[in-house]
């Protein structure tokens, strides 16, 4: 069975010296999700999903921020430069989590 998300979200960069950028999952979809991955997540919380943005389709994670109760997902350099995103932009994405599908590669 897949679960399928389809969200808007804002690109933001961590404050750190590694340049990380992430978007923050909206509060009900990542209730949503918590619900959805009961069973499979890491023993830190984590969330093995497929996210899309445009064409680019790429394996990652979901974490779970505990200050706000929701996900964060980071979005690759591959992604940001194949897309000519960057922080501050607004971007549609959709997250699935399958058991047994093919992950695309950017």
């Amino acid at each position: 069975m897949i679960s399928r998300y389809t969200l808007r979200a804002k690109i933001w960069r961590y404050r750190g010296t590694s340049g990380w950028h992430f978007v923050t999952l909206p509060k009900r979809v990542s209730m949503q999700i918590r619900v959805a991955s009961s069973g499979r997540r890491s023993a830190w919380g984590s969330v093995r999903v497929t996210a899309r943005v445009d064409d680019a389709e790429w394996k990652t994670s979901l974490f779970p921020d505990s200050k706000t109760g929701r996900y964060v997902m980071p979005v690759k350099a591959a992604v940001r430069k194949r897309c000519s995103l960057g922080a501050g932009d607004t971007v549609r994405i959709t997250i699935w989590m399958s058991a047994g599908r093919q992950h695309g590669r950017v």
